[in-house]
C-alpha cells in the first residue's frame, strides 16, 4: 500500500499512517506530502485469458499480487429463465433454439474454425425486439449480433449457417415493404409506427432534443423502399441500444444517418475518427487559456453526451482497437470517467444517487458528477472488414459487444437510378452510364471491380448534374476524369477502354488536339465576365482583394483546358482534386484560375508530420505564451475564401480524411472546442461557432500516389467526396512555346 506519485507525493499504508501520527502532528506530515489510504481500499482486475484472446499474458509477479477467479459462463437454465421473464410474449420454444445457437458459438469447437464468440451479453436486445415486435427474423436478428456475412469468409459463413439450421434457425430475408412514420414527440420521446407486411406496431423510442416545428435544411434524400427498410431496423435498434451500420465507401451511410436523426428530432454531432486517435482524443482534449493556464476541453462526443445529441462516430475500422476501448463503459453501461476527474453517469442511476444520498444537482455538479442525457445515442459508420486479413478485421469479439450491426449494400441498378433522376432530372445519357458502372460492379475480374469503387453512388450523382448542367459534355471524358485514369497501370487503362467501347459509350467525333491552333481554348475578363473556353461566370467581388493570387503565367490549350473543367466543378459548387505528377505546373494553374476569377486565396502546405491539430490551428508565441491561432483552413471558412491544400500525399490520410465532414457536410470541429457548421444550418455564430461562408471552396493538390514519388494514396482514401481533375506534362510543342514566351520577356528591354 505505498506509492510514489508524479507529483512529489507519497501514499502509505494506513496502519503506519496512524503510528506516525502517534510522534508527529498532522501538519508536518502534510509538509511530507506523506497520504494515507484507506483501510478500505481495494483492486478488482478484470481480464481476458491469453492466449485465447488478444492481448499480453499476465507475468508471474502481476498475477501473484491477485487472489485469480475463474469466472465461467452462465448456465443454460438460468439464461433461459432470465430472457422469459424479459419477453413473455415470445414462446419459449423460440427463445430456447436463439440461446442455443448462441451458446453453440461460443463452444471451443466454433474457436478452432476461427470463429468469434458469440456477444451473448447483448443477446438480451433482440429479445427486447421479438418481444415488441413478434414477426421479426429471427436470423436477421442475429445478424445484428453476430454479422458474420460481413466479417467471415466462406468455411465460416457455410458453419453459421449450418449451425442456424440445426436449431431450425430459417434465414429469411425481411420483408421488402416495411416502413417508418414518426408521430409528435413527447419530452424525450417519440412515437413510431414500423409497419412489416400488413402489420404495425406503435413503439416508444428515444428521441432528440430539436423541436418538431423547427426550420429544417433542405434535405437531398431520396427515400427508396431498401433505404425505408433500413430506416425501420434502425428504429428497432435505436430502441434498446447503440447501432454500427458497416457498407462500402459510397453506398449512403452518412444520408441514412442524416435522415434519422431528423426524423427523430436529433442534433448530429459528427465525430471523424483517424488511426492515430489517442483515448484522449476522444474524451478530453487539453487547451490553453489566454493567461497561458492549461484546461480540459470536452470533445464533442462528451458533448453530445451531456446535451443528448446524436454522435456519429465515422471511420470506426480506421481508429486503433485500444484506443477505441476507453469507450466501452459509456456504450455498454452509461458511465465514464473523465482525465480532469469528472464522472458522467447515466441518468437512472444519477436519479438513484440523488435519492439515497440526499444530495441536490448542485452539490452532484460541484463533485464532478454529471448526468448523460437519455436522448443521448452513438452510431458508428465503418467500411466492411477485409476477409483474411489480421489488420484490417476489425470486428473482434471484444468490438462485437458494444452495437448492433446493419449491413448497407450498395443501391441496385434499378433504385440508383430512380434516385439520381430524381434528384437530377432531365439527362439523356444516364441509362448507358448505369448500364456500364454495373457491369464493372458484378464484373468477376478483380481490375474492372477496382475501377468500380471510384464510380460510387456520390460520384454518379456528380457526373449526373455536370451533364445536366453542360448538356455538350462528353460522357466518355467524364468517366475517365472520375477514375482518374491518366494514372491508372497500362492493363487498367486498356480494360476500362474496352468496358466503354462494349458499352458504346465512345469519344466525341469532335474531338479536337491539342496542335490543332484553329481550335485552340482561351480565356478573358470582359465586363465583368471570365470567359475560359466555352464557360462563362461573372467575376467575384471580394472584400479583400491582397490575397488575389497575382502571378506570371503563360496561356496554353492544355492548361485552359483544365481551367474550364475546373470552372465547370465550380459552377456546380463542387470542392476540387487535382492530382499530377511532380513540376507539371498544379500550383500555376489555380493561382491563375483564382486570379481569373478573382477569389482570394488561404494556402496551407501539409507534411508528413502534419497533424490534425496543426491543421486546424496555428501557434504562435505573445509575450512568452503560446497562443493557438485560426489555421489557414478557419480563415477561409470564415471569409468565403478559397483553401489550397497543396501536397496532400504528404500528410497521413488518417489526418487528412478529417476534412471529409466538411467537404460532405460544411460540418468540423476544431481541436480547441470549436465547431464548423454549414452556412444552411440555420445555428447562429457565437463563440464556440463558426459558421461556415458559403462562398467557402476547397481545392486539394497532390502528387499521383505509387513511385517515385511515394505518397500517400490520398485519391483511393478520399477521391471520390471531390471533383477531380488528372494535370499531365505539357506536349514538346507547348512547352516549346512557353520557353520562347520567357526568352522573348528576357530580351525585351525595360
Amino acid at each position: 500500500r505505498e506509492m510514489q506519485l508524479d507529483d512529489g507525493r507519497f501514499l502509505m499504508a494506513g496502519e503506519r499512517y496512524d503510528r506516525l501520527l502517534n510522534d508527529h502532528s498532522q501538519e508536518e506530515l502534510d509538509a511530507l506530502r506523506l497520504v494515507r489510504v484507506s483501510k478500505d481500499f481495494r483492486v478488482i482486475a478484470l481480464g481476458l485469458p491469453v492466449p485465447r484472446y488478444q492481448g499480453n499474458p499476465l507475468d508471474p509477479p502481476l498475477r501473484s499480487r491477485f487472489q485469480a477467479r475463474d469466472i465461467h459462463p452462465t448456465p443454460f437454465k438460468e439464461l433461459l429463465e432470465e430472457l422469459q421473464n424479459l419477453a413473455p410474449n415470445v414462446p419459449q420454444e423460440r427463445l430456447s433454439r436463439i440461446l442455443s445457437f448462441a451458446i453453440t458459438l461460443l463452444q471451443r469447437e466454433s474457436s478452432t474454425l476461427g470463429l468469434p464468440d458469440f456477444p451473448l451479453e447483448n443477446l438480451h436486445c433482440i429479445i427486447k425486439i421479438l418481444n415488441v415486435m413478434p414477426n421479426c427474423s429471427d436470423s436477421e436478428l442475429l445478424e445484428r449480433l453476430y454479422p458474420y456475412s460481413a466479417m467471415l469468409g466462406k468455411e465460416g459463413k457455410e458453419a453459421v449457417q449450418q449451425t442456424m439450421k440445426k436449431f431450425e434457425i430459417s434465414h429469411h430475408l425481411p420483408e421488402t415493404n416495411a416502413s417508418v412514420k414518426t408521430l409528435p414527440k413527447q419530452g424525450n420521446t417519440s412515437s413510431v409506427i414500423i409497419k412489416y407486411g400488413q402489420k404495425g406496431y406503435n413503439l416508444q423510442v428515444p428521441a432528440g432534443t430539436l423541436n418538431s416545428d423547427r426550420p429544417k435544411r433542405e434535405s437531398h434524400y431520396v427515400n427508396t423502399q431498401y433505404h425505408e427498410t433500413v430506416l425501420s431496423q434502425l428504429t428497432q435498434s435505436h430502441l434498446v441500444k447503440d447501432f454500427c451500420i458497416i457498407g462500402p465507401k459510397g453506398c449512403g451511410k452518412s444520408v441514412v444517418v442524416k435522415q434519422f436523426a431528423d426524423m427523430l428530432g436529433y442534433h448530429l454531432e459528427p465525430i471523424m475518427l483517424y488511426q492515430d486517435m489517442t483515448s484522449r482524443d476522444l474524451l478530453q482534449q487539453r487547451s490553453t487559456l489566454p493567461n497561458g493556464d492549461t484546461i480540459w476541453q470536452p470533445t464533442p462526443l462528451v458533448t453530445a453526451a451531456l446535451e443528448g445529441g446524436l454522435a456519429v462516430l465515422d471511420g470506426v475500422h480506421r481508429v486503433n482497437a485500444g484506443s477505441f476501448s476507453v469507450l466501452h463503459r459509456l456504450v455498454n453501461e452509461r458511465e465514464l470517467q473523465l482525465f480532469d476527474g469528472t464522472r458522467l453517469v447515466g441518468k437512472d442511476k444519477y436519479e438513484n444517487i440523488k435519492e439515497k444520498t440526499g444530495l441536490s444537482d448542485q452539490d452532484l455538479e460541484s463533485r464532478n458528477i454529471l448526468p448523460i442525457h437519455p436522448s443521448f445515442r452513438i452510431v458508428a459508420l465503418s467500411e466492411p472488414p477485409v476477409i483474411g486479413s489480421a489488420k484490417q478485421q476489425w470486428l473482434s469479439p471484444e468490438m462485437l459487444t458494444m452495437f448492433l450491426y446493419h449491413g448497407m449494400r450498395p443501391l441496385s441498378r434499378t433504385e440508383e437510378m430512380d434516385v439520381i433522376s430524381r434528384l437530377v432530372p432531365g439527362v439523356p445519357e444516364l441509362s448507358k452510364l448505369f448500364d456500364f458502372v454495373h457491369k464493372l460492379r458484378h464484373s468477376s475480374d478483380g481490375t474492372l471491380q477496382s475501377l468500380a469503387s471510384s464510380l460510387s453512388t456520390r460520384q454518379l450523382l456528380r457526373i449526373a448534374r455536370r451533364l445536366a448542367r453542360f448538356p455538350s459534355e462528353d460522357l466518355h471524358g467524364v468517366i475517365h476524369k472520375a477514375c482518374l485514369s491518366r494514372f491508372l497501370p497500362r492493363l487498367a487503362q486498356s480494360a476500362l477502354n474496352q468496358s466503354l467501347e462494349e458499352s458504346q459509350i465512345l469519344p466525341p467525333r469532335t474531338a479536337q488536339h491539342l496542335d490543332d491552333y484553329q481550335h485552340l481554348v482561351t480565356c478573358e475578363v470582359k465586363d465583368g465576365l471570365v470567359r475560359i473556353g466555352e464557360t462563362t461566370v461573372p467575376v467575384y467581388d471580394p472584400q479583400n482583394r491582397t490575397k488575389v493570387p497575382d502571378i506570371l503565367f503563360y496561356e496554353n490549350p492544355q492548361h485552359l483546358t483544365v481551367m474550364e473543367d475546373m470552372l465547370k466543378d465550380f459552377t456546380l459548387d463542387e470542392h476540387l482534386l487535382l492530382v499530377g505528377n511532380q513540376g507539371v505546373g498544379k500550383n500555376k494553374i489555380v493561382d491563375r484560375f483564382l486570379q481569373l476569377l478573382n477569389r482570394p486565396r488561404e494556402y496551407v502546405q501539409l507534411h508528413r508530420d502534419t497533424t490534425v491539430q496543426t491543421l486546424t490551428l496555428q501557434p504562435t508565441v505573445k509575450e512568452g505564451v503560446i497562443m493557438y491561432e485560426d489555421s489557414p483552413l478557419v480563415v477561409a471558412v470564415k471569409l468565403g475564401h478559397v483553401l489550397v491544400v497543396d501536397e496532400a500525399d504528404k500528410a497521413p490520410t488518417n489526418v487528412t480524411c478529417v476534412l471529409k465532414t466538411l467537404v460532405e457536410s460544411g460540418e468540423m470541429h476544431l481541436t480547441d472546442g470549436r465547431r464548423i457548421v454549414a452556412a444552411d444550418s440555420g445555428i447562429s455564430p457565437s463563440k464556440n461557432v463558426i459558421v461556415a461562408h458559403p462562398d467557402f471552396r476547397l481545392i486539394v493538390l497532390a502528387n499521383r500516389p505509387g513511385f517515385p514519388f511515394l505518397g500517400n494514396d490520398f485519391f483511393g482514401a478520399m477521391g471520390d467526396i471531390f471533383s477531380c481533375q488528372a494535370i499531365d506534362i505539357l506536349t514538346w510543342s507547348l512547352r516549346w512555346l512557353c520557353c520562347a514566351n520567357t526568352v522573348r520577356m528576357c530580351q525585351t528591354p525595360p
